[in-house]
């Protein structure tokens, strides 16, 4: 997908992040404000995250550098090391997500050790008239799957489920 796709998924993500998280059960302001908060505060790194990995277009391989596994195992240990950038991994995750889900060429997973790239065959060409509603399909299913752990794991007795993705 190209920058306007990665843009689109993770703001459309952080939307349906900040509701599953921060629901506004009533219209009071007070909970409104809340929910706005929390959109706000997982948009912003999610969408940076979402942008970074195209950051190997300037240098590098593209969706080969920064496109893969230990990078996002990177991402997902930051926080525990450093104690900020929480939210940043998600939207590495989603980006890796909407390329191989969405995009025709796939991402390298598993680079430097394998130059293969991995996709499915639901993606798109980048430049395809079909690129923004295949971005919003992927984005319903990543909101879908996380609901899923948000809502459905801890009634499994998971509640490490969504500590484990820092919700």
């Amino acid at each position: 997908m190209n920058k306007k796709g990665h843009v689109l998924n993770a703001v459309l993500l952080s939307l349906g992040l900040g509701v599953l998280l921060a629901p506004a059960e009533s219209f009071e302001v007070a909970e409104i404000l809340e929910m706005v908060e929390m959109i706000v505060a997982i948009g912003v790194p999610v969408t940076l995250g979402a942008l970074f990995p195209d950051v190997d277009t300037a240098f590098g391989k593209h969706r080969k550098t920064l496109h893969n596994l230990p990078v996002l195992v990177g991402f997902l240990a930051f926080p525990y090391v450093f104690g900020n950038l929480e939210y940043v991994w998600i939207g590495v995750l989603t980006h890796y997500v909407l390329d191989v889900a969405g995009s025709k060429r796939g991402i390298a997973l598993f680079y430097p050790l394998r130059r293969q790239e991995y996709g499915l065959p639901t993606g798109v060409p980048v430049s395809s008239s079909r690129a923004t509603l295949v971005t919003v399909a992927v984005t319903i299913g990543e909101l879908l799957l996380i609901g899923l752990v948000v809502y459905e794991v801890p009634q499994w007795g998971f509640e490490m489920g969504r500590q484990a993705i820092g919700l």
